[in-house]
């Protein structure tokens, strides 16, 4: 069976996208019981300063994440499968299905996360004592 890959975009042009990579397992809370496609996991943010440009946090709930941005070795393509039905005329007129490949994006790069998650714990916020001014002394 010959496949056909498809690229409309020009491969200067195509969407750029990137894998996430953690360490465990994401796990939904038992009370959802729905697809998890479009489901907000978390926050994934990269680095403010401009000296580490390949630094990312990923937040989950109370946990961070350190993550860094890892260049793969042979990129990976994005495909979406069409299928197209054709009309082949021989000696008889055929009716066939044919499945084609659409490229939308290419993976250059992903973001590692390879170390334990750090727990964010917020402290209470502390009440500021009111000090009454102790009484002056007597002047004599």
């Amino acid at each position: 069976m010959q496949i056909r890959v498809r690229c409309g975009c020009g491969e200067a042009s195509c969407p750029e996208w990137a894998v996430v990579e953690v360490q465990g397992v994401v796990q939904a809370q038992p009370s959802f019981s729905g697809r998890i496609q479009g489901l907000h996991i978390g926050r994934l943010c990269a680095a403010a300063s401009p000296s580490s440009k390949a630094a990312f946090t990923f937040t989950v709930g109370y946990h961070e994440l350190a993550g860094t941005k890892v260049t793969l070795k042979k990129p990976l393509l994005v495909l979406r499968k069409k299928k197209t039905t054709t009309e082949e005329v021989d000696n008889a007129s055929t009716a066939g299905e044919k499945t084609e490949l659409e490229v939308i994006g290419v993976i250059r790069h992903k973001i590692l996360f390879k170390d334990r998650p750090k727990a964010l714990i917020s402290k209470p916020q502390v009440k500021e004592k009111k000090t009454v001014p102790a009484p002056l002394p007597p002047s004599s």
